[in-house]
């Protein structure tokens, strides 16, 4: 799919902005926040204790899944940290995100933080978006060209059938990514510190799992630990843009467009916004990367009203209809590799 090209209307997100501040929508939230992270926190400090105290048993395997969850939610709150949505300090921000990032959850903050913004400054932008960059998976027409052979043509031609079962690898992925990117010194600017963090979350998480775990089990909690993070991550960032608009290289959006055109939001609930961790809010996300997550809801009406006004495309489904259409415009791109016609 290729976003049509529109002229530049700069001043239609200007007017967007203007009321998106008179409703205090950009003002930080926090006591949300205080409480938001004290819970997630003490849930995740208490499913260590209970790892410890279980012992040498396979019941750990269901503290591993119930960390992964824990993990992915700390990781939420480390994305908001990187927006600078929790305090009015950058400083303070980057802490949070450092925190959770680098020691708690064995991510790079820095290195997620640059792929991240140029992910926000051009979504689903060929030769842009490291989000649709070439990788095991092919995001475009172009990614499915190259496959001229071997497994990356295979998994490419079977990409939608093979997607949940490689997000079990995602997880590991994200740890390997981070440790090359402090190793070979693309982190600049926290790179000391967040080689000192990081160093102290892979001691202190494998050191604690083979303290406390035959080495079999502790392999097995390992295992079962990246898979439930690295599924979690995948389905809660995979139905933002995947199947929605491609800009092609060379093609130009208003800010505006560009962010709304390219991106889904999911239907739902408290339980909705708890569960994806208001990324399922990713239209008003993007138009507003620094907006508190607990006023991305109250955005939404007054986006979704903006953009009908100036008729623009807002994509809205359900969490079951955002997965339907992710798988299906990767099934589609694998149809020329298995010799038939995209439906």
């Amino acid at each position: 799919m290729t976003a049509t090209t529109q002229t530049a209307r700069g001043s239609d997100f200007a007017v967007l902005c203007r009321q998106v501040r008179a409703a205090n929508l950009l003002q930080r939230r926090g006591w949300n926040y205080a409480v938001r992270i004290s819970v997630t926190l003490l849930a995740f400090l208490a499913l260590c204790a209970g790892f410890v105290l279980a012992g040498d048993t396979w019941y750990q395997l269901g503290i591993a899944v119930a960390l992964g969850l824990a993990s992915t939610q700390l990781a939420f709150l480390g994305h908001d940290g990187g927006h600078q949505q929790v305090c009015r300090s950058r400083r303070a921000n980057d802490l949070i995100g450092l925190l959770i990032g680098d020691l708690l959850v064995g991510l790079s903050f820095g290195w997620w933080l640059d792929k991240h913004n140029r992910h926000h400054a051009n979504p689903n932008h060929e030769d842009h978006d490291p989000d649709i960059g070439d990788s095991v998976l092919a995001f475009t027409t172009a990614h499915i060209a190259g496959r001229t052979g071997g497994p990356l043509r295979f998994i490419a031609r079977h990409q939608a059938w093979l997607f949940f079962p490689m997000l079990c690898f995602e997880g590991l992925q994200l740890h390997v990514a981070s440790v090359r990117s402090l190793i070979q010194g693309k982190q600049r600017r926290y790179r000391r510190i967040e080689s000192v963090l990081l160093s102290a979350h892979l001691v202190g998480y494998l050191g604690g799992i083979f303290l406390v775990l035959s080495p079999l089990k502790a392999l097995a909690f390992i295992a079962v630990h990246q898979a439930i993070f690295g599924i979690y991550m995948g389905c809660s960032f995979a139905p933002n843009h995947k199947g929605m608009a491609i800009i092609a290289p060379g093609e130009q959006l208003d800010f505006l467009r560009r962010q709304v055109l390219t991106s889904r939001n999911v239907r739902g609930g408290w339980f909705t916004d708890l569960l994806l961790g208001g990324l399922n809010y990713q239209i008003e996300h993007h138009l507003f990367p620094n907006m508190p997550r607990p006023n991305l809801r109250k955005a939404q009406r007054l986006v979704f009203q903006y953009c009908q006004e100036h008729h623009i495309s807002y994509t809205e489904t359900s969490l079951v209809g955002s997965y339907a259409a992710a798988l299906g415009y990767l099934h589609r791109l694998g149809a020329p590799l298995r010799g038939t016609s995209p439906s």
